[in-house]
């Protein structure tokens, strides 16, 4: 018999996340690799997992996420909210305290593009009188 899994899609920032949870002992997979050896800070780890502590279901599925764009605090917000997505799936009952954390919310805050005549978005060269 096939093994159960849910999907979720996260995105943050330049990030993408595609989440698959499966039934087991909690292990986070990142790209083919522990979260621990992919992701250096510890605090990025509790960002990924708060819809499981939200939920109280940490320890209770394996996550295998493929997540490609950005940096490290991107990718581990597209993860949060693959899982939270996903989570949805296993209990439609979850979407109350997920919503009432605020991790079912795409953060739509993104880089600001570049404007002809400046440096970066906003940084202008120094103005001098002379």
């Amino acid at each position: 018999m096939a093994q159960v899994q849910y999907t979720g899609t996260g995105r943050r920032k330049n990030s993408t996340a595609r989440v698959r949870l499966v039934p087991g002992t909690g292990k986070i997979i990142m790209n083919k690799k522990d979260i621990n050896e992919y992701i250096p800070f510890p605090y990025l780890h509790e960002v990924v997992k708060q819809p499981l502590a939200t939920t109280e279901t940490l320890g209770s599925y394996d996550i295998y996420v493929n997540v490609n764009g950005g940096g490290f605090t991107g990718q581990a917000g597209a993860a949060r909210h693959g899982i939270a997505r996903a989570l949805l799936q296993v209990d439609p009952d979850f979407r109350a305290p997920l919503k009432a954390a605020g991790l079912l919310t795409r953060d739509p805050r993104m880089k600001e593009r570049k404007k002809p005549g400046l440096k970066k978005a906003r940084k202008a060269s120094q103005f001098s009188k002379r």
